[in-house]
């Protein structure tokens, strides 16, 4: 049977099965070409997980992303869209990206400037480091395609994937690695977890992610976002993985990728802040949201 059959069958999400194969919990599972197989006879495996019971407050009227919704189905029934099109709407959106992501955290690279590093050329009074982020930067975005195009899932390996890429030349010693000490948000009123609870806490969260599947996407997104960061997993990268993640998710879910603009650092810094202190991840929410909007109305435009 295939994994939507046994899904069905066993009334366990077609992503759990997947992560159950990967871990060989089913016997007898057999991928052939791009399809996996598994036997009819196949007993559902048990369920050895540790869950945590999150609660979380979500403000918002039954029809909220109807906007959003309606603005995708429209994308969707153009669909194809022009290639040229869209690689170009793509390098744009790519580039803003990598240019507001990293503006966030400090790099002063201008939204030219990034361009012009992307290309290969060295701006004179820019540190090696700012350097280095907008290429990274952009060759994460690359490998968040290739994982995508591959329908790979949201998993530990890959959140450790994209980090080692985003630190790359600018601190081998930590990219990929869980951080071993303890830190501190400058400004922010929430305490990321001890260090040495971090593995746990990474395990419990792509536990709970693979039950977020009854949340609206972009709402499952954001989580995936604020619960990620609330670790604070790494020693430094965290938001631009952060939003790496977000956007794989909403990628996979058919949306297409967000921008958290640099001039609206503040209102983003608050939301999840009131979202990691408090559980309310309302404001946050609407934040991607608008995003979400705002993005679909760009690739509407091209049409």
């Amino acid at each position: 049977m295939l994994i939507k059959e046994a899904s069905e069958k066993w009334n366990i999400s077609e992503r759990r099965i997947r992560r159950l194969i990967q871990d060989g919990r089913i016997e007898g599972a057999e991928k052939i070409g791009t399809i996996w197989n598994i036997p009819d006879d196949a007993t559902k495996p048990v369920d050895k997980r540790i869950k945590d019971e999150i609660e979380f407050k979500i403000d918002l009227p039954e029809d909220y992303f109807k906007e959003v919704d309606e603005k995708l189905a429209k994308l969707n029934s153009e669909r194809p869209l022009s290639k040229e099109a869209v690689k170009t709407l793509q390098d744009a959106i790519n580039l803003e990206w990598t240019y507001n992501s990293n503006g966030i955290e400090g790099n002063t690279l201008t939204l030219k400037e990034t361009k012009v590093v992307l290309e290969g050329i060295t701006i004179g009074g820019k540190s090696v480091k700012e350097h280095l982020e907008a290429v990274n930067h952009e060759n994460a975005i690359e490998y968040l395609e290739e994982l995508v195009k591959d329908q790979s899932e949201i998993s530990e390996w890959n959140i450790k994937g994209l980090h080692q890429l985003i630190l790359k030349g600018i601190d081998d010693d930590n990219a990929g690695k869980y951080r071993n000490h303890n830190v501190i948000i400058s400004g922010a009123k929430h305490r990321p977890p001890e260090y040495i609870k971090v593995p746990e806490l990474m395990e419990k969260l792509i536990i709970n992610y693979e039950d977020w599947d009854g949340y609206h996407p972009i709402i499952r997104a954001a989580l995936l976002h604020g619960e990620l960061v609330k670790i604070h997993p790494f020693l430094d990268g965290n938001g631009r993985l952060c939003r790496l993640m977000m956007n794989m998710d909403l990628i996979k879910s058919g949306y297409v990728p967000v921008i958290i603009k640099k001039e609206n650092r503040i209102k983003y810094y608050e939301a999840l802040d009131k979202a990691h202190t408090t559980g309310d991840y309302t404001d946050f929410v609407k934040l991607i949201t608008k995003a979400e909007n705002e993005m679909l109305d760009r690739y509407l435009n091209i049409i």
